[in-house]
């Protein structure tokens, strides 16, 4: 564990092996099996989570049962009812394992451990933040102006494998469509090629 972590690191800042070293200290491996919540709605997030292996998802079921999906978090990316993590109140998110994963789970006082004894690690997390709110705004846009389909070959792109990992009716709710829609879109792409 922790290699995939350093590289992300090295991506955005550069550090000495001792600090790499030292920000091993704040994490907390661990592994959670398919179908294990990481957050289940009404509990506080206690950790955010780096993915080492395997990918989650970050979902509501509103009133009627329907599932909606926020976000996906494959190998790389970091995860967590962020509100929930910061202000210490009930989540109103579940966040589950799609497939057996291995996480780096840090709880907020390590985060703020680690960003006091490794100073550069605060730039790392602010450029996090910076990427995370301009892929929201984008998102948003998107859901505002794209057709399903550019949406879908927007997610394709950002995230090749993710038809092969995810079920069809988990990429449709996380584009904000029907299963049916998202069939005729695939359809419709497979014909042209």
């Amino acid at each position: 564990m922790f290699e995939l972590l350093f590289q992300k690191f090295d991506e955005k800042i550069e550090l000495s092996q001792g600090e790499k070293l030292l920000s091993k200290s704040f994490f907390i491996p661990k592994k959670i099996r398919k179908k294990q919540y990481l957050l289940q709605e009404g509990d506080v997030s206690k950790y955010t989570a780096f993915v080492e292996k395997g990918f989650l998802r970050c979902y509501t079921i509103d009133d009627k049962g329907t599932e909606h999906i926020l976000q996906f978090a494959f190998e790389g990316w970091w995860i967590a009812d962020q509100y929930s993590f910061l202000t210490n109140t009930p989540s109103r998110y579940n966040i589950d394992a799609l497939e057996d994963c291995e996480l780096l789970l840090l709880t907020k006082e390590s985060e703020e451990q680690m960003l006091e004894k490794i100073p550069k690690l605060e730039r790392y997390f602010r450029l996090l933040l910076q990427n995370s709110l301009i892929a929201t705004i984008r998102r948003l846009e998107s859901s505002l102006s794209d057709t399903a389909e550019e949406k879908y070959n927007r997610l394709l792109t950002n995230c090749p494998t993710i038809a092969e990992r995810v079920p069809q009716h988990m990429i449709a709710s996380a584009m904000g469509i029907t299963p049916e829609t998202l069939s005729r879109i695939r359809k419709q792409i497979s014909l042209r090629k």
